[in-house]
């Protein structure tokens, strides 16, 4: 099975700028920033409800608690909020008239109910196709962020912990590698 494509910064940039011209900018945005800050999987992005995100004042949570339920394994875990995810959230937060409230949906549709795991991954992809990224899916975004953490040099462990992997093999297998980074890695010799 092919996997998804793991975008360049530049793909990046022209996908956000796609966003950026739609309807639901906002809401997109999220969704999209979500996979990628987070490495979170869509199904996990949908079930997501403000509460999760925010605490009882309105402030961005240092971490987000995804229960059995909505994960992809059935194990709850932790995804930890790095700067760049809460301004995310912040700056999604400001998009609202009014404070939502905690148990509602943090993603609705236009008809303004929960997103489901299907209705967000069909979404994600029309926004790839839309910025003319064949091969990029709504698990893209999951991919980046588990490259990049690998290339930074972050523990395999670590990685498969904040990807909610049981085994590294799996976490192997979400890892891209190109032409470029191989080069890079000979030039340390």
């Amino acid at each position: 099975m092919k996997q998804a494509r793991v975008l360049t910064e530049q793909e990046k940039k022209r996908l956000l700028a796609v966003v950026a011209q739609g309807r639901y900018a906002a809401r997109n945005r999220m969704a999209v920033m979500l996979s990628y800050l987070a490495g979170l999987r869509v199904g996990e992005i949908a079930a997501l409800t403000w509460g999760d995100v925010l605490d009882g004042n309105g402030i961005v949570r240092e971490q987000i608690r995804l229960d059995a339920e909505i994960t992809k394994g059935g194990h709850a875990r932790v995804v930890f909020v790095n700067d760049r995810l809460r301004k995310e959230i912040e700056r999604y937060c400001v998009t609202r008239s009014e404070a939502p409230p905690l148990a509602s949906p943090l993603l609705r549709t236009q008809k303004r109910t929960a997103f489901s795991a299907n209705t967000l991954c069909q979404l994600m992809g029309q926004l790839y196709q839309q910025a003319g990224l064949d091969g990029a899916t709504s698990h893209s975004g999951r991919r980046w962020f588990i490259t990049k953490l690998a290339h930074s040099g972050i523990s395999p462990k670590v990685i498969m912990t904040l990807a909610g992997h049981k085994h590294l093999t799996t976490t192997q297998r979400y890892i891209e590698v190109n032409d470029e980074l191989m080069r890079a890695a000979v030039e340390v010799l």
